[in-house]
């Protein structure tokens, strides 16, 4: 069923910029399920954004996280711990 909607996305609302997707993070965060008005208002927050765009994008965020957490989705392979702290200390000096 949710892919059936998903086709029906248009391309301007799967579009949203590393900024939006920032924005929509810390609205939700701040606006959750409880809050009155909830889309209307991760939407302002978000801007450019409609209230039924905002939530399209919560429920396809909901969808590929049910993928990762059943094992659909493979997790990526991170460098070790190793190159990462050296990483981290070169930028300290």
């Amino acid at each position: 069923m949710a892919s059936s909607s998903l086709s029906k996305q248009k391309p301007s609302d799967s579009s949203w910029t590393p900024k939006q997707n920032k924005l929509f993070e810390k609205a939700l965060a701040k606006y959750d399920k409880d809050t009155p008005d909830r889309w209307q208002n991760v939407a302002a927050a978000v801007g450019d954004k409609s209230p039924d765009e905002v939530k399209k994008h919560y429920e396809i965020l909901l969808e590929d996280l049910r993928h990762i957490e059943s094992g659909h989705v493979p997790l990526p392979k991170y460098r070790s711990t190793a190159t990462t702290t050296t990483n981290v200390d070169d930028e300290d000096k």
